[in-house]
């Protein structure tokens, strides 16, 4: 099942990976501890979820619509014993999508059995679907995890790695896919490193993740990022890096900007940077170039709250907790109709009437997408006695779709696609309405990573093709927009 869009009127990210090889004869669980790395990337995907374990070469798969914690349980779980697995959350790219687009993919080939489990997306897959199927090959889903399996067992007669570094050759767009077979896990990122890809090290083993929160939460340390255009081969002896004919053509890094402006958790470090510093700078330099005078600093939660904060400090004005978000209100929340809309803000959001009443309130969001949560923000914040409101977004218009595997609209839906600031700001009832610019947004990240001792700042690069229209892979524009 799709999760409702409700109110919120924000991109999303489509999935998450995460894979580990673990000591089974020292009592450590590889499927347990997919499990556990899955619910700390389930931010990334909510409709789905699914673990695919290997045992003596053989790999079995669980998997079904719904959070981790409602596809697994203990005997699940315990059906999946091994020192191999990788596991997979998704959000449907579609509301009627079916279930068979759900990961890890299984395929059987000549050398065996094989798992993948990809995020991002190929930007040629239909021409890949249609070379593949000319000579044969029969797809069961609408899946790219589906395209990429295909291509490499179509190249294994080169090996494994070799099999994935031709692959990576006809692949476009952004992807980073995990696949587990012959005893191994391979983490591969896309040479752009358009969608990030950590990995981390425990006594009991190694594993790889979306995000270095769920290496965390499963306790491994000495952290790093996959590299652009890199494999790593992941085995019970370790991890070997291989640098593929992709990683040495010399593209640019152009990491996901929306990694660290919403997608990832506060708590990840995405190529050196962590989030949660990100977002505090860039609301900071959104203060900065706004300017405005005011009360309060209220923040969007969740992921606007880092941005407020550093718009509060830098600006000098007081931050606080003007909007509270209901915790449980949940996936199973039914999508009000049109005339219950304002009842189902208010279900997700309250304003705290204490805090804004009688003020001037600057309240600070970390994008606007189609503007129709912003107006009732904003409605919200007047309707409990805001004197002014003010709101601050911490990224620059979106204006462009993207087409590396983040949920947003086709580029006629974005609002600010066909509308000015100042018709945007008369749209949504705001007494101003400030972005951060694309050149502030960038100076700040390069800031950050040449900051970091992690982060080799002088590699540092962002897509910005949803605020830019251009496009790092490609020199037309892209038709999605």
């Amino acid at each position: 099942m799709v999760a409702p869009a409700l109110l919120w009127d924000r991109p999303r990210e489509e999935c998450g990976v995460f894979g580990a090889c673990m000591d089974a004869d020292a009592g450590a669980d590889a499927a347990l501890t997919t499990f556990y790395g899955l619910m700390s990337v389930q931010h990334r995907g909510q409709d789905s979820a699914g673990i695919a374990s290997s045992r003596e070469g053989r790999i079995r798969v669980i998997k079904g619509p719904g959070l981790a914690a409602e596809v697994f349980h203990e005997d699940a779980l315990a059906r999946l014993r091994g020192s191999l697995a990788i596991g997979h959350v998704r959000n449907a790219a579609r509301a009627d999508e079916d279930d068979s687009a759900i990961q890890p993919f299984v395929l059987r080939f000549t050398g065996g059995m094989m798992a993948v489990a990809h995020n991002g997306s190929i930007t040629n897959s239909q021409a890949l679907r249609d070379r593949l199927g000319r000579s044969g090959v029969v797809f069961h889903s609408e899946s790219d995890a589906e395209v990429i399996g295909s291509l490499i067992a179509r190249y294994y007669s080169l090996g494994m790695t070799g099999a994935i570094e031709r692959a990576m050759e006809d692949l476009e767009g952004a992807y980073s896919f995990l696949i587990m077979a012959d005893q191994s896990i391979y983490a591969v990122r896309d040479p752009y490193g358009f969608r990030p890809l950590a990995l981390g090290s425990s006594p009991d083993g190694w594993a790889a993740a979306s995000e270095t929160c769920a290496l965390d939460s499963v306790g491994m340390a000495g952290k790093r990022d996959v590299e652009p255009g890199e494999i790593t081969v992941i085995t019970k002896d370790g991890l070997r890096r291989v640098s593929t004919r992709a990683s040495r053509r010399g593209a640019g890094r152009a990491t996901c900007i929306f990694e660290y402006i919403y997608f990832a958790r506060p708590d990840s470090v995405v190529d050196g940077i962590n989030v949660a510093a990100a977002r505090h700078a860039l609301g900071a330099r959104l203060a900065d170039e706004a300017q405005v005078e005011a009360d309060a600093v209220i923040s969007v939660p969740e992921s606007g709250v880092a941005a407020g904060l550093g718009y509060a400090e830098a600006s000098g004005i007081r931050y606080q907790q003007g909007l509270i978000r209901n915790r449980y209100l949940g996936r199973t929340f039914i999508r009000p109709k049109a005339s219950q809309r304002e009842t189902g803000v208010r279900l997700k959001l309250n304003a705290v009437e204490h805090v804004c009443a009688g003020r001037r309130v600057v309240l600070v969001d970390d994008s606007i997408v189609r503007g129709t949560t912003s107006a009732r923000l904003v409605s919200l914040m007047r309707k409990s006695g805001a004197r002014q409101v003010h709101l601050g977004v911490s990224s620059p218009p979106v204006k462009f779709a993207c087409p590396y595997g983040i949920d947003t609209s086709r580029g006629r839906e974005l609002v600010a696609a066909t509308r000015s600031v100042e018709e945007i700001r008369q749209l949504i009832g705001a007494d101003s309405l400030h972005y951060l610019s694309v050149q502030g947004m960038l100076q700040t990240m390069h800031a950050l990573a040449s900051s970091s001792p992690s982060a080799d700042g002088g590699k540092a690069g962002f897509c910005t093709a949803c605020f830019s229209g251009v496009y790092p892979d490609r020199a037309e524009p892209c038709e999605c927009a």
